[in-house]
């Protein structure tokens, strides 16, 4: 694999090693897990955590469309891991909460990718892994770059 790395450009390799964690992540939870999860599920999960939001915000700040947002969360609702209500004071917007089996659920779920996490120190070493999380949490000023 290291070969074919050689002569990709940085967007290839950065969506290489993204689907390559995350399906690292996905195998190490389902090996120890019951309840299946999909990586929109997780997505969503981590930005309900510890908060409550309406459903409308939570689809305004992800990357799905609005409908596929709304599917996502019923399907978390029916596995129990969020709790949709009604917001007071409001017939048109409603709630999304995290339930004590989703907060559980997420942080297992925290602790899995930690370990893929230092299984990537020992690879490549700590100050590698904290260079590239410093990169990536750059500003990359990306919005104004053109389709």
């Amino acid at each position: 694999m290291k070969d074919e790395l050689q002569n990709r450009d940085v967007i290839d390799l950065l969506s290489e090693r993204h689907e390559l964690l995350r399906r690292l992540a996905e195998e190490k939870w389902n090996k120890h897990n019951d309840i299946y999860i999909s990586n929109s599920e997780w997505y969503i999960l981590g930005r309900v955590y510890k908060k409550q939001l309406t459903i409308s915000d939570v689809a305004k700040n992800v990357n799905f469309s609005r409908q596929a947002t709304h599917k996502i969360i019923k399907s978390l609702e029916v596995k129990g891991l969020v709790k949709v209500t009604s917001v007071e004071h409001s017939k048109k917007h409603k709630a999304i909460r995290m339930t004590e089996f989703g907060e559980d659920c997420f942080e297992k779920n925290q602790s899995c990718k930690a370990e893929i996490e230092k299984q990537l120190v020992n690879t490549i070493g700590e100050d590698q892994v904290i260079k590239l999380k410093n990169i990536l949490k750059l500003n990359w000023d990306m919005e104004q770059l053109k389709a």
